[in-house]
């Protein structure tokens, strides 16, 4: 995979190999960087002329995983693949128990609320709105560090069920939201393309690559491919220089939630959730003298606990700040699964250069 270039105002260049980047590092002549996807670039001390050509992203939307591939005229930038937000819908529901709860406790509260229900009729569920945002906020993330021109989308459709008008409407998630997708991302000024279903598979069979049917396997086969093909067919690409894959997966942060459902001793809840943790962002990317590449969770007794970048699990509860070497604040776990043999931000250097 290439390495994003940035300018001295951090306005997005044509991508660059690790080798160059690590050189220029060394030199001097750049310095590194992490963005909320977790994907390493580089920022030049200098201020260089654009010369940017066409860069399209395909992108394969899906229920559960989505398909990304940034590709250009001659090379394969970036493919990845990313989880959708699931949890919504059991968090709006366990909200609703907390503060239906509250309201029956002697406590001050505001009175409940009924003529607030549905903005209109066009608006999209929680669970909904969540999926499609997550996509835009990738997309808008991407845009940041790559001179993106052109999105091409799958323009999914659900089949219907006979003498059933409104079922594609009200069950398929994909269906619903693509048309809020579709506007954002002219909003953004980007040259939008959409392709069917079929489309895609007669480019699959154009540049000769298959698709694996196991979806939810972390590999180019199972969604990349068909964002690669979409971006091909655009740009004129012949065939995919890489077929490394980032995984990225949503950071939860508990924003709503303060305290514990159930009360301990004496009727007390515990206080749970929030975004700030001894002064910093959950979330943040940091590097321990000790445990590498961690982010950063909640707090115990005056230190902060670490979770692996790759499996999202606590590996210490114990660390202190004085340890930690604050990278940037990411959003989404994106690492290289097994088969693969780059990271996305940690290829081009050892740690020991990254100061």
């Amino acid at each position: 995979m290439r390495v994003p270039v940035l300018d001295s105002r951090k306005k997005p260049l044509m991508p660059t190999t690790s080798a160059k980047a690590r050189i220029l590092i060394k030199t001097g002549k750049a310095k590194p960087y992490w963005n909320k996807l977790g994907i390493f670039c580089i920022i030049l001390t200098r201020e260089v002329e654009p010369d940017n050509q066409q860069i399209a992203v395909g992108i394969d939307p899906g229920s559960s995983f989505e398909g990304w591939s940034v590709v250009g005229t001659k090379t394969t930038i970036l493919n990845g693949m990313s989880e959708a937000p699931t949890y919504i819908k059991k968090a709006v529901e366990v909200r609703r128990t907390m503060r239906r709860a509250r309201r029956h406790r002697n406590l001050r509260r505001r009175e409940a609320r009924f003529d607030n229900r549905l903005r209109n009729k066009a608006s999209l569920p929680p669970s909904t709105l969540a999926r499609w945002n997550a996509k835009l906020r990738i997309l808008n993330q991407l845009l940041k560090v790559l001179p993106i021109s052109d999105v091409i989308v799958e323009d999914v459709q659900a089949k219907s069920k006979n003498n059933c008008k409104k079922w594609n409407l009200c069950f398929s998630p994909i269906e619903a939201g693509k048309n809020w997708f579709y506007n954002q991302i002219r909003n953004l000024g980007l040259k939008l393309h959409l392709k069917q279903g079929y489309e895609t598979k007669t480019l699959r069979e154009k540049f000769n690559l298959k698709k694996s049917s196991q979806k939810s396997k972390q590999t180019f086969a199972s969604h990349a491919v068909d964002a690669w093909v979409l971006a091909a067919d655009v740009v004129g690409a012949i065939k995919p220089t890489c077929l490394e894959l980032i995984y990225w997966t949503p950071i939860r942060l508990h924003r709503r939630q303060l305290h514990r459902f159930e009360p301990t001793t004496g009727g007390l809840r515990s206080s749970y959730g929030g975004t700030r943790s001894m002064g910093l962002t959950r979330g943040t990317l940091v590097k321990h003298i000790k445990y590498g590449l961690t982010y950063i969770g909640g707090t115990l007794k005056n230190r902060v606990s670490l979770h692996s970048v790759k499996t999202g699990k606590r590996v210490t509860q114990g660390a202190k700040i004085q340890d930690c070497r604050i990278l940037t604040r990411i959003s989404w776990r994106g690492y290289a699964p097994p088969m693969t043999k780059v990271m996305g931000f940690r290829y081009p250097l050892r740690p020991r250069e990254v100061s």
